[in-house]
């Protein structure tokens, strides 16, 4: 028997890196009978078979985290990618992804990308997220600010990079890692956002232990299963501060005593991410009466 981890699955076989090598590997039907399907990330015990080299996954080993989109297991963190233009920088998306991953338990790093367009919009971005609590990090792939950092943040971690299409995820990864050669997609002109470049999940080894994901594009995320009185807690700024508020249930929208909306009056709370957790709220309050 032997260890690894499933890099690919593409149907319904699946590829395992042992550290010596990658070996093409089925599931065992046992898993089928119990509704069990191996996730790119899980961490595996597979027979090979020595006529052919190729192999059967007989154990997958517990699951630390596990995401639903992209479907993948054993996820340790979440690198964020905004682009501060080309697309244009969207705060709300920004917000939303943080939420998700604080929803997944995972560590989050923002990386504001393409800081070569506008540095000083990119200063002001970072240092907003870092005021807040978060490791954030200016990137560019042509000045390559950044990039030696942000392999330094990936060591010994099972990475997921999120974000629009067109911020430059699949360049990053090129820039830090050469031999990746991920393909990578010009932006459309006439919508202003890139074209989807990524279409399977995969897991690409940058060294013993430091696996990467560039997960395929997308517009948006549901966060309808988050219950409306925890999302504060994903805001973590906002839930700091409503510690002070008067009433341990407080929503923060127009109750009395919050101390949360006068931090916002004060600007002691961004607006735009006041504005975003109110968003999200509604948008869940409203999805749960149908």
């Amino acid at each position: 028997m032997t260890d690894g981890i499933i890099i690919k699955g593409i149907g319904g076989f699946y590829y395992v890196d042992t550290g010596n090598g990658i070996i093409e590997c089925r599931a065992r039907g046992l898993f089928r009978e119990q509704n069990i399907e191996p996730l790119v990330g899980d961490r595996v015990s597979i027979r090979i078979n020595k006529e052919d080299s190729r192999g059967y996954i007989e154990e997958i080993y517990p699951r630390e985290t596990v995401l639903t989109r992209p479907p993948i297991a054993n996820v340790s963190q979440l690198i964020i990618v905004m682009s501060i233009d080309n697309p244009k920088i969207n705060l709300w998306f920004l917000d939303r992804l943080i939420v998700i991953g604080h929803d997944a338990n995972l560590n989050i790093i923002i990386c504001i990308n393409k800081s070569d367009i506008d540095d000083e919009k990119a200063n002001l971005i970072t240092d907003m997220y870092r005021n807040i609590g978060y490791e954030t990090i200016k990137t560019s792939t042509k000045t390559k600010e950044g990039i030696d950092k942000l392999y330094i943040l990936l060591q010994n971690q099972i990475s997921v990079f999120s974000g629009p299409s067109g911020v430059g995820k699949s360049s990053l990864l090129n820039a830090i890692n050469p031999a990746l050669n991920l393909k990578t997609g010009e932006i459309s002109k006439k919508l202003s956002r890139g074209k989807h470049t990524t279409r399977h999940v995969e897991l690409f080894k940058l060294q013993e232990n430091t696996f990467v994901s560039d997960t395929p594009g997308f517009s948006s995320l549901d966060i309808n299963h988050i219950d409306k009185n925890k999302l504060d807690t994903y805001f973590i700024d906002i839930y700091k501060n409503s510690q002070k508020c008067k009433f341990s249930n407080c929503l923060h929208i127009n109750e009395p005593g919050c101390f949360v909306i006068s931090q916002v009056k004060n600007n002691k709370i961004y607006k735009s991410r006041y504005e975003n957790y109110i968003s999200m709220l509604n948008e869940i309050k409203n999805n749960r009466r149908f």
